[in-house]
């Protein structure tokens, strides 16, 4: 019983800190300019408005509409996913696509595996995707970083493709450390993204092996 009510409470903060990200990042949607939503994010291949409209997928699309996409894709969920992503940045307004997180604040959708703390890693990650890249100076609040951090696991790292063989993660702004070996020292919603199979922008990290997880420099 006590396991229970615990649990209860835990989805309970991680619900409301999923609706308080949703409603911060779709203010944050309206505030940008035109020319922000066309700017390259971390997510390869993905512009920020395919980004945007990632994010709201799952609160749009019924069961049957997501498995007739994935069958479509034949069975490929990556194939399926940025194919949606693209169709819908296309057909939706920028305007739109931030209303879809402001009025689904409170959905219950989660992705496939992992529950409300994956739901919550969708969510910060999907928009650290879009305020890194453009160079916004949006810090996610502690108690979110921490819920996802505390959940990082050998599984996260194979499902996102992130190699931190030999590496240990070392925030400068939480007291919080992954993994084992050389130093990769950086903002805890940085390392996260490392966690998360991304490379960021030469700056963000300091260390030695941080060259592994830097973007390439763009060509003049």
């Amino acid at each position: 019983m006590e396991n229970a009510t615990a649990r209860k409470g835990q989805n309970t903060e991680v619900r409301a800190a999923i609706a308080a990200e949703r409603r911060e990042l779709a203010d944050l949607l309206d505030s940008l300019q035109a020319d922000h939503w066309d700017g390259q994010s971390l997510c390869a291949g993905w512009r920020v408005r395919e980004v945007a409209a990632h994010m709201s997928m799952g609160f749009r699309l019924s069961l049957p509409a997501t498995l007739g996409e994935l069958a479509k894709a034949r069975g490929n969920l990556h194939r399926m996913t940025d194919r949606v992503a693209r169709r819908d940045a296309a057909a939706h307004s920028t305007t739109a696509l931030a209303a879809f997180l402001r009025d689904n604040a409170h959905h219950p959708w989660t992705p496939p595996v992992g529950g409300f703390a994956a739901a919550l890693g969708h969510d910060v990650v999907h928009g650290l995707d879009i305020t890194v890249a453009l160079g916004l100076d949006r810090r996610v609040p502690e108690n979110r970083l921490r819920i996802l951090l505390d959940g990082i696991r050998p599984s996260t790292l194979k499902f996102f493709g992130a190699d931190l063989d030999g590496v240990r993660l070392c925030a400068e702004d939480l007291d919080w450390s992954y993994g084992s070996g050389a130093p990769v020292v950086g903002a805890a919603q940085d390392l996260l993204l490392l966690a998360y199979g991304r490379r960021l922008p030469d700056g963000k990290l300091r260390g030695a092996p941080s060259n592994r997880f830097t973007q390439p420099a763009k060509k003049a």
